[in-house]
């Protein structure tokens, strides 16, 4: 079978979202060999998961491997090139449902013995420490504004060609440092696909006693990572291009 970009960014994001959600549910259900790992382990655990999940992408056909809506919208707006958005966010879309199934088919039996329904929702979707919806899209808005920022200073011209292979494991270390430094007001969605598909998922998968998928709260994710990708696209338009 052909490699196809459309395939590339479903299939990265699977990855993704199986590793990231993996780690968190790791942490969170109880009675796996990583419950109470903690922040550093979720954070270092999504790191990788977007450096690998990039890999396969690419492997599987998609040169851009966003794996994010909000990454996909931000370059339109820097290229002017909107050719991409439709095919790539229906990958990422489709790709995330799917990996947060393989999250809950993986933790079969720990589902049954948490009791907190909150810590279920977790493993799927974030949710905000403080709920406060001006700070948290701000929140979700900056954050991504930095991912934005920070993927157009790994790919810019002006720092020269990087080493092949290398690219990757910056854009891991971004998410992490992301993570370790604005991701503990919202959880660090920065990435609508990452946040809507696992909620959908978590809304019509039969996991035991899993209270409310909270979809009052479910556009915050989604619209703040949209709006630091539109002024983040922007400023590289304007000054990094």
């Amino acid at each position: 079978m052909q490699t196809t970009p459309f395939l590339g960014e479903l299939i990265g994001t699977v990855v993704l979202i199986l590793l990231g959600n993996g780690v968190v549910a790791n942490v969170v259900l109880n009675q796996t060999k990583g419950n109470n790992g903690g922040w550093i382990v979720i954070t270092a655990g999504w790191a990788f998961a977007v450096t690998i999940g990039v890999f396969v992408a690419k492997a599987f056909g998609s040169v851009d491997a966003h794996l994010n809506p909000a990454v996909t919208i931000a370059f339109a707006v820097a290229t002017d090139d909107y050719s991409h958005v439709v095919p790539y966010i229906t990958a990422q879309l489709i790709g995330s449902v799917i990996g947060a199934t393989l999250v809950w088919l993986h933790h079969g039996p720990h589902w049954a013995v948490t009791n907190d329904s909150g810590a279920k929702l977790a493993a799927f979707s974030t949710e905000p420490a403080i709920r406060s919806v001006g700070a948290n899209l701000t929140s979700e808005a900056l954050a991504t504004l930095v991912l934005i920022l920070g993927l157009a200073g790994i790919s810019s011209k002006h720092l020269g060609e990087l080493a092949i292979g290398v690219g990757p494991y910056l854009v891991g270390i971004l998410v992490w440092s992301i993570g370790l430094s604005l991701g503990g007001p919202t959880g660090y969605a920065i990435n609508p696909a990452r946040d809507l598909g696992p909620r959908l998922a978590h809304t019509f998968l039969p996991i035991p006693n899993k209270g409310s998928s909270n979809w009052d709260y479910a556009w915050v994710p989604v619209l703040g990572p949209v709006i630091g990708a539109v002024v983040g696209g922007l400023l590289i338009r304007w000054y990094a291009l």
